[in-house]
């Protein structure tokens, strides 16, 4: 039976460095869902540690935050572009055309296996992360984004009054 979901996606600062955005954007569409969610991000050290908070007691930890950060790629690639998909079967359908983790490991046609590749260091360049279930997607989707950043509503909100100072475009 399909599900009605959302999913996060994140093309990577490999992705990004290697102009690939538009063509892993072309290949998402293939999914016919929608785009309810996007936005170019320079990734904290706080936020990659709270993304790959399951990660923390692996050996490759700080490499992991590093790469999310940019912080392997140079100074025009420390950014990320991060993205909700919504629709039928979101999840499956964005992992199904990802291809796993692994890109040596993944299916040639998935955009792992085109895109991505296994450093010298043993590092995972996967240009994309992609949720891997309905649990982690609602997590992921609630640290990356704001619910002012999404065009629908895809979860419970409420609002509040609060004296927040930010930057505005300057006359």
């Amino acid at each position: 039976m399909e599900k009605f979901q959302q999913t996060l996606v994140v093309i990577k600062p490999d992705g990004l460095k290697k102009s690939l955005t538009g063509n892993i954007l072309t290949r998402l569409s293939e999914t016919k869902l929608r785009i309810v969610g996007a936005k170019v991000v320079q990734v904290s050290r706080e936020l990659a540690k709270k993304h790959y908070a399951h990660l923390k007691d692996k050996p490759f930890f700080e490499d992991v935050i590093r790469y999310i950060r940019g912080e392997l790629h140079g100074e025009p690639y420390r950014r990320v572009l991060a993205l909700i998909y919504r629709g039928e079967d979101a999840i499956e359908k964005v992992r199904q055309l990802a291809g796993t983790t692994n890109p040596e490991q993944a299916e040639p046609t998935s955009i792992r296996g085109q895109y991505g590749r296994l450093t010298s260091a043993g590092l995972f360049e996967n240009v994309l992360h992609c949720s891997a279930n309905e649990e982690e997607a609602e997590n992921e989707i609630k640290l990356w984004f704001d619910p002012d950043e999404i065009v629908d509503e895809i979860f419970p909100t409420e609002e509040i009054e609060t004296e927040v100072k930010r930057h505005i475009w300057k006359d």
